[in-house]
């Protein structure tokens, strides 16, 4: 169950709340609108008033909620109207009349509007003109003429909201924190769809905005990332003359004047304002391309493979830059991958948006390896060798997010959590889709039986515990293929597939043959050892056979 507090101001707000709140909708979606409660229990109702002019009563009731405000004259607050949309889930019972007049009188008790008893508090109704939502309006004088004490009223009709839905056995929303983005509005949804948009405005532009400061390593080249994709952007300009804040307009986005309708960057996601964004860009300043050469895709791979002993051994603030910073990765994968998997990296990058942000502030220096990757990969996507980058990314990706979601349960992040869990599906359905033909290509090169028997001896002796899953696994004959490539490039497959092992455990991995096979496909590409340093690697293997490799959070996935 979802409430939501509107205020309204101005000589005429109650009117025009009443007139809406009666009227047809925006979309003549008002069906049947009709009071299920009020403040006194008889307060006339335009929607059951059949003998009489619905305007009138319409006019009659907004006199009557108002009396206390005009009896204010000048004193009266600059804000007059509260207005409180109460939403059920699609999947929820239809509730009669008496049960939203119940929810109605416990939402205005938690607000502070009307506390229970008391007679002189004040004046509201509750209006129903649908199956799944009321609208609740009430005016912020009270009878007696005092203001209400309604601090922190939203964060109390959420608390009551949660207790709602166990009472009424609703769906049971996650308690938040204050850090989620805003919701678009009903008029927003409206707006978008007579423009022909699949999102409203705020949506597409917090898109946008976090993909440009993904994608951006100076502040100059995130404002022209943004105007590339047709986003306006108005700098707030302090007496300096510096840029204190930004806010940004869609094209074809206009009010009834025909101006752009411009969002601060604060309203699309706390942090989207542009000190937030500054400081981002700060922690990815430019570097020499001699500084880091390579292939992007295994730097990237490895970066996110370290996220997880980030989330388990570092601090909370190293933690939660990394989980930013694998925000922006996912932000950025779909414009790099295959249309085929597009949709459902789009749709992880959508739901894990809500993890990258709690009340612990972020390092955002520690990703910096991370987010430069990306960056070279989003300049240079045709790097990808067939999916197979894509692949191995993701295949780490999807612990790294494992781990996210259990580092948010365990500080009772619960709307983080729930977002982690639902960015699971869609990589997991992503990484299926891209695994297929690269894992297909791979096997169709195996080794002759005698190399596979080979390697399937020592992986007996190294890992005897996975050894036989591995065995059978539909992935083996590409992994015996990456590691007979590793082997022709002159490293040891003993000592890469040892290596490969003692990365991370892979007591996690849904396929941990499809897991090796990524890892040795990265290693393999690194300069092959020398003689002497393959020695010295083998003689430190034996005596070192029980090394201790990183333990997992018990999520199955992969």
């Amino acid at each position: 169950m979802i409430p939501k507090i509107i205020l309204g101001k101005g000589p005429h707000a109650t009117r025009r709340t009443i007139g809406y709140l009666f009227g047809k909708g925006r979309a003549n979606e008002h069906v049947d609108p009709h009071l299920v409660a009020s403040w006194n229990d008889f307060a006339p109702d335009p929607g059951r008033s059949p003998q009489r002019d619905p305007k009138e009563v319409e006019a009659q009731l907004a006199a009557q909620l108002d009396q206390p405000v005009r009896m204010l004259g000048d004193k009266a607050p600059q804000y007059t109207v509260w207005h409180c949309p109460v939403r059920a889930a699609p999947e929820d019972p239809i509730l009669t009349d008496a049960q939203w007049a119940d929810i109605a009188r416990r939402i205005v008790a938690a607000a502070g509007i009307a506390p229970e008893g008391d007679a002189e508090a004040c004046r509201w109704v509750a209006v129903r003109h649908a199956d799944d939502h009321i609208h609740i309006a009430a005016t912020l004088v009270r009878q007696d003429g005092r203001r209400p004490q309604r601090d922190y009223d939203q964060r109390a009709v959420q608390s009551e909201a949660r207790q709602i839905e166990i009472d009424y056995r609703l769906r049971r929303l996650k308690p938040g924190d204050g850090t989620a983005a805003k919701r678009p509005t009903s008029k927003e949804h409206f707006k978008a769809k007579r423009l022909g948009q699949d999102a409203t405005s705020r949506e597409i532009l917090r898109l946008r905005v976090r993909r440009a400061m993904a994608a951006a390593s100076t502040e100059a080249e995130f404002f022209a990332l943004l105007e590339a994709t047709g986003v306006t952007v108005r700098l707030k300009l302090g007496p300096s003359g510096d840029a204190l804040g930004c806010n940004f307009a869609l094209p074809g986005d206009t009010n009834d004047k025909g101006e752009p309708v411009f969002y601060a960057g604060s309203t699309l996601a706390g942090d989207l304002s542009l000190p937030k964004i500054r400081q981002r860009l700060a922690s990815t300043s430019p570097e020499p391309a001699t500084v880091r050469p390579g292939n992007p895709w295994h730097q990237a791979t490895a970066a996110t493979e370290r996220i997880p002993h980030h989330l388990t051994h570092s601090n909370d603030e190293v933690a939660q830059g990394q989980l930013a910073a694998l925000g922006g990765a996912l932000d950025l994968l779909p414009l790099t991958a295959p249309a085929t998997v597009r949709a459902e990296l789009e749709l992880a990058a959508v739901a894990f948006e809500r993890a990258t942000r709690s009340r612990i502030a972020a390092d955002h220096a520690s990703a910096c390896v991370l987010r430069r990757s990306v960056q070279a990969i989003w300049k240079d996507p045709a790097r990808q060798d067939d999916g197979a980058g894509l692949a191995m990314l993701l295949d780490v990706a999807l612990t790294a997010v494992a781990y996210a979601m259990h580092w948010h349960r365990t500080r009772q992040h619960a709307q983080q959590q729930a977002a982690a869990e639902q960015t699971l599906i869609h990589l997991q359905t992503a990484y299926a889709q891209i695994t297929g033909p690269v894992l297909a290509g791979l096997a169709s090169r195996a080794p002759s039986p005698h190399t596979q028997h080979r390697y399937a001896h020592h992986l007996r002796a190294a890992v005897p515990e996975h050894a036989e899953r591995i065995l059978v696994d539909p992935a083996w004959d590409a992994l015996t293929t990456v590691l007979a490539q590793a082997e022709a490039a002159g490293h040891n497959p003993t000592a890469i597939l040892d290596q490969a092992l003692n990365q991370r455990t892979l007591d996690d991995a849904h396929s941990p043959a499809r897991a090796l096979t990524w890892r040795i496909r990265r290693l393999g590409e690194r300069h092959a050892p020398g003689p002497r340093a393959q020695a010295a690697n083998t003689s430190h293997a034996a005596a070192h056979p029980t090394a201790p490799r990183p333990q997992a959070p018990q999520t199955r996935r992969r």
